[in-house]
């Protein structure tokens, strides 16, 4: 009788555990809505250069939040956006990529997949936070997948929270217009 109650219990304590580390929490903030202007911001890219949003006025902006530099499913949503690049920049749109990794995690990772857009580095959680995108995957602090897109006046056009990266970049590409 007690080998049975045993394992129920180790088997309901590693579900507890496994389930911990594969929460993704809410946000410490709220998310920007649509026709709110866009939080404004300034990090550092993949070759140190600082970044603003105000750098893009005039523009439609991608702005899109991922957990970790080369995961699985963060390089196939950044491959399908390098992919797709050339259709975004006909419609007059830049792709910006943020993450709480640091600047040369984004070299690598760039390098490493042949990235040519930005990603920012956001290791303080300042962006992550304004734009309501702040995780936890156990332990580590991450920024959720979520992307909103800017329209060329500085306002939210629409937001995606829990995006599939596998088609994600189709998505965005058709909600914005032709120019």
């Amino acid at each position: 009788m007690r080998k049975p109650l045993f394992f129920v219990l180790t088997a309901a304590f590693a579900l507890a555990i496994a389930y911990s580390f594969v929460t993704v929490h809410a946000a410490d903030e709220p998310m920007p809505a649509v026709g709110q202007v866009a939080p404004t911001f300034k990090l550092p890219s993949q070759d140190g250069s600082q970044i603003s949003l105000d750098s893009f006025k005039g523009k439609w902006v991608v702005l899109y939040f991922y957990p970790k530099d080369m995961t699985p499913g963060c390089t196939i949503e950044a491959h399908n956006f390098q992919r797709d690049l050339a259709l975004f920049e006909a419609k007059n749109a830049v792709i910006v990529g943020v993450s709480v990794d640091n600047p040369d995690s984004h070299k690598q990772f760039c390098t490493k997949e042949g990235l040519t857009f930005r990603l920012l580095a956001d290791p303080e959680h300042t962006v992550v936070d304004q734009y309501g995108s702040l995780g936890h995957f156990g332990p580590m602090t991450i920024a959720n997948r979520n992307t909103f897109l800017i329209d060329p006046q500085g306002k939210i056009s629409k937001v995606w929270t829990k995006v599939d990266p596998k088609v994600h970049s189709g998505e965005v590409l058709a909600a914005i217009p032709a120019s």
